[in-house]
């Protein structure tokens, strides 16, 4: 059967590719599936901590998009200009493109000059080349104090900076030299990852504490005095530092802030299960989208649906099968459950695991493993099978599903 549709999905990171990996496997021949992604070499996000901390080389955690799509996926290495949702066109550095469907998985952009006053000798470890300039950093600094800083919210995968601070912690402690280095994470948050409650943000808390870090709660930084080298919070208080890790401000890309998908805040609304935008055919997944949790709020802000890698995963599979369903003239019943888990680098090769349903009523439903050489493998495992070759991921990707099913307790049709 000849249908003759054209998907056009934005964005090569993991929602993008496993949107376009799993529409090539369901839909017939006949059916074109473009990706646009404006760099050739795709790096893994989730891999940048272990590079900040010299446990990998940036050959390690790279590949090339091609090596990672099915040969039925067109790639275009362009960027996108412009989305025009009532032409269902989109327009990029090259050419303007026509869709039946549009995937919108672009991500999240970084904006560190939003934060006043923040010096050129601030890191942080949300891009491959500032990871590595951290690591530079880290690997000569032999004294003093380390300021870890959450500058606002929301920021992609909500247990970075804590994975952050232990990891550091536990480089200093294999070179030797803990004893010289004062490290303290200061961020708005009332606990750490407040979007899986309480019970979770206490047993993070209590595994950063027990490193050595110091726990700052509920400090809104206001600006950098980098000459001083202190920090400046609302509350008025100030604290010195060292050296400055900085968890930058994050906004949807400006494509989408200035298109009319964008939300009053920026990011595109989507319907929570279908993840559907307002228009036709049209759908956004991963970190450029926002998904309110009812009856979730922090710090008068309400809660959203954490931007995170697992759920751009599975968001994409959902809307690939919607997708193929619609094509085929099938009523579609796949629906994005809100079920995702997080496992969380404690430092000397241990990690620990948070997994649940983020949709949960009335609050999400998520639980804790102890740390323990299980959840680093399981970790390690992933970033290996996600970098494969994708013949490879074709093989061994049932035994991953059902693997997780039992571990994670995923429904391992997802």
């Amino acid at each position: 059967m000849k249908t003759g549709k054209k998907i056009l999905i934005l964005g090569g990171g993991t929602g993008g590719i496993v949107t376009a990996n799993k529409l090539a496997e369901i839909l017939p021949k006949g059916n074109e599936i473009i990706l646009i992604e404006k760099n050739e070499r795709h790096s893994f996000a989730p891999s940048f901590l272990w590079l900040m901390a010299g446990q990998r080389t940036e050959r390690d955690i790279t590949s090339n998009v091609s090596v990672l799509l099915d040969k039925r996926v067109e790639i275009r290495y362009e960027e996108v200009i412009s989305i025009d949702t009532r032409k269902s066109a989109v327009s990029t550095n090259k050419n303007e493109i026509k869709y039946d469907y549009l995937v919108v998985a672009l991500g999240a952009e970084l904006h560190s000059e939003s934060i006043s006053g923040l010096p050129s000798d601030a890191y942080n470890f949300y891009t491959l080349d500032d990871a590595n300039k951290l690591y530079e950093n880290l690997n000569t600094f032999k004294s003093g104090k380390i300021a870890v800083v959450i500058a606002s919210l929301p920021f992609k995968c909500p247990a970075a900076p804590y994975e952050g601070a232990m990891l550091i912690a536990d480089y200093y402690r294999q070179k030797g030299i803990i004893k010289d280095i004062e490290i303290s994470l200061y961020t708005p948050e009332p606990l750490p990852m407040p979007v899986g409650g309480p019970v979770l943000g206490n047993a993070v808390k209590q595994i950063i504490e027990s490193k050595g870090i110091h726990y700052k709660s509920q400090h809104k930084l206001y600006e950098v005095d980098g000459f001083n080298r202190k920090l400046n919070f609302e509350d008025q208080k100030s604290y010195d530092y060292d050296l400055l890790v900085v968890v930058p401000p994050h906004k949807a890309p400006a494509v989408i802030r200035q298109s009319e998908l964008a939300g009053e805040n920026g990011w595109i609304p989507v319907d929570r299960s279908t993840l559907k935008t307002k228009f036709p055919n049209v759908y956004a997944i991963g970190d450029n989208v926002s998904i309110s949790i009812p009856g979730m709020w922090v710090s008068g802000v309400p809660m959203n649906l954490p931007k995170a890698g697992v759920f751009a995963h599975l968001q994409a599979d959902t809307v690939a099968q919607r997708i193929s369903d619609n094509i085929h003239g099938i009523e579609t019943k796949s629906e994005f459950c809100g079920t995702g888990y997080c496992m969380l680098e404690a430092g000397e090769h241990i990690a620990g695991l948070a997994y649940g349903n983020f949709y949960g009523t009335p609050a999400p439903d998520v639980k804790v493993k102890k740390t323990g050489w299980l959840w680093h493998f399981s970790k390690v495992l992933f970033e290996k099978w996600w970098l494969a070759p994708i013949g490879f991921k074709k093989s061994f990707y049932k035994l991953m599903i059902n693997t997780g099913s039992k571990i994670f307790r995923i429904p391992a049709k997802i």
